[in-house]
C-alpha cells in the first residue's frame, strides 16, 4: 500500500518548510531511510528521510513550495498503486472572494510567547489562533478577529496574520538599458525571516546605541595564558569570545532589567539567563542561545557556544536551540569593526555588539600611552529602559572585563 511522506516537524516553533531541493525523482526507487529533500525553515536547513520503501510515486510539492508541516510532500510505494486521492489533496483550491478573508501571501517568524487565546467563528465553526498569530497581530495593530484561518480545521496561523500587512510601497526599478546586467534574487528561507524581523524590530521599538570601550590588557593576558603548552589541553579552546560571553553573563546578574523582554507595554524580566550569540553561517545570520547560561561555568560556556556554532554553520542545528533567548551578543571583532549599531532582537530589550581590539591613547600623568581597548556597542529599547541604566551596565561590564581574573575568581 502506498505511503505518504509527511513534512516533518522540526522544532515546537516552525509552523512550515521551504522546499530548497529534491534528491530524488519521481520513478527512482526509495529505501527506507533515503534523502528525499534537503527543506529550509526560518532557522536552518534539514533533510527528510523516507519513512517507507518502494518507488517515488509522486512529488505533491516543487522546489521552492512552502509546506505547512505534517503535511505530505510525497508518496511511495509500487507501481500501479492509485494516488489520484493525494494528487487531488495537493491542489489548493482558490476560494470565492469573501469581504471577511484575506489571502495569504508571506510569512515570518516571532520568537514572542503570548498566553492570551482568542477564539473566532468562521462558517459556524469556533477555532482557536495560534500563539504566534496571536503574537503577529498584537505586533502589527491587526485584528485578528477579522481574519479567516487556512490552518487545520480553519485554525488561523501566523502566515493569515501577515496576508492583512500592508505592502510596502516598492521603489520604482531602474531601467534596463541604464543599469546593464543585473541578477534579481528573490528573498526566502533564512534571508526573508531576517529581513522581515529587522525591519519590524526598527519599526517598533525606541532603539538607542551606546558606545564604550574596555581596557584589553587583562583579556588579552588571560587568553595567552590558556594557550601555555602546559594548559594548552584543557583551556586552549577557550576564546576571547567566550570570555565575553562570560563576563557579560556576570554583569547581567546586577541588571535583570536588561535580561529581560519587552511585550506591549510591559517588561518581563527572567531569573535565569538565556544568552544569545549571532553566527555567520552559509545560508545567513543565525543566533543560537546558550540556555541557563548563568549556571555554567567559562569552560562549559565555551565547549557550548562551540557546539552549536558548529550546528549552525553544518546546518544541523536543531530549532529549539534558536528561540527562547532573553539577551544577545554580537561580535565584528575578527572583522576589524570599531563601532557599530546592532538591531534588536525583539523582544530582547538589548543587544552587545563586541568590535575590534585597537590601540587607544591614554594619559598617565603627563605621558601618554597606547593602550589595547575592545570596542563595545550596547543597542537598548528606551521604551523598556533609559539610558542612565544601560550606560551603567556597560561600566559594571567594563569592570567584568578589565579585570576578567576577578571575575573568574567569584564563582570560587
Amino acid at each position: 500500500m502506498a505511503s505518504e511522506i509527511l513534512m516533518p516537524r522540526q522544532g515546537q516553533s516552525v509552523e512550515s518548510c521551504i522546499i530548497i531541493e529534491w534528491k530524488k525523482q519521481e520513478g527512482d526507487p526509495i529505501a527506507e531511510g533515503d534523502i528525499l529533500c534537503e527543506v529550509e525553515t526560518d532557522k536552518a536547513t534539514f533533510e527528510v528521510e523516507s519513512t517507507a520503501a518502494g518507488k517515488l510515486l509522486a512529488i505533491l510539492h516543487e522546489a521552492d513550495a512552502d509546506v505547512e508541516v505534517l503535511k505530505p510532500i510525497a508518496i511511495v510505494g509500487e507501481n500501479g498503486e492509485d494516488i489520484t486521492a493525494w494528487e487531488r489533496s495537493s491542489i489548493q483550491p482558490t476560494p470565492a472572494p469573501n469581504a471577511s478573508e484575506a489571502s495569504p501571501s508571506t510569512i515570518t517568524k516571532s520568537e514572542s510567547p503570548q498566553t492570551s487565546t482568542t477564539t473566532h467563528q468562521s462558517n459556524g465553526t469556533e477555532f482557536i489562533s495560534s500563539p504566534r498569530a496571536r503574537n503577529a497581530a498584537t505586533q502589527r495593530g491587526i485584528d485578528i478577529t477579522t481574519l479567516a484561518g487556512s490552518g487545520p480545521h480553519g485554525r488561523i496561523i501566523e502566515q493569515d496574520v501577515l496576508a492583512a500587512k500592508p505592502t510596502p510601497r516598492k521603489a520604482a526599478p531602474f531601467s534596463s538599458e541604464d543599469a546593464g546586467e543585473q541578477t534579481e534574487i528573490r528573498a526566502k528561507g533564512i534571508r526573508k525571516v531576517v529581513a522581515e524581523r529587522m525591519l519590524n524590530s526598527l519599526q517598533t521599538t525606541a532603539q538607542l546605541t551606546l558606545n564604550s570601550s574596555v581596557d584589553a590588557r587583562s583579556i588579552l593576558r588571560f587568553r595567552q595564558l590558556c594557550k601555555q603548552p602546559d594548559r594548552q589541553e584543557k583551556f586552549g579552546k577557550v576564546s576571547i569570545n567566550d570570555t565575553v560571553l562570560y563576563a557579560t553573563v556576570k554583569a547581567l546578574d546586577a541588571f535583570p532589567e536588561l535580561n529581560a523582554h519587552w511585550v506591549g507595554d510591559r517588561s518581563i524580566q527572567y531569573k535565569n539567563i538565556h544568552l544569545g550569540f549571532a553566527v555567520d553561517t552559509p545560508r545567513g545570520l543565525m543566533v543560537p542561545v546558550i540556555k541557563n547560561a548563568n549556571t555554567l561555568s567559562l569552560l562549559e560556556l565555551s565547549a557550548e557556544a562551540k557546539r552549536l556554532a558548529s550546528n549552525c554553520i553544518e546546518g544541523a542545528i536543531d530549532p529549539d536551540d534558536l528561540s527562547g533567548g532573553t539577551f544577545t551578543v554580537t561580535n565584528l571583532g575578527a572583522m576589524g569593526i570599531e563601532s557599530f549599531t546592532p538591531v534588536l532582537n525583539t523582544p530582547e530589550v538589548a543587544i552587545l555588539g563586541v568590535c575590534a581590539i585597537q590601540p587607544k591613547p591614554i594619559m598617565n600623568g603627563l605621558e601618554t600611552e597606547f593602550i589595547p581597548h575592545m570596542g563595545l556597542s550596547l543597542t537598548f529599547d528606551h521604551c523598556a529602559i533609559d539610558g542612565a541604566p544601560a550606560a551603567r551596565f556597560i561600566a559594571h561590564l567594563r569592570e567584568k572585563i578589565s579585570h576578567i581574573e576577578l571575575t573568574l575568581l567569584e564563582t570560587l
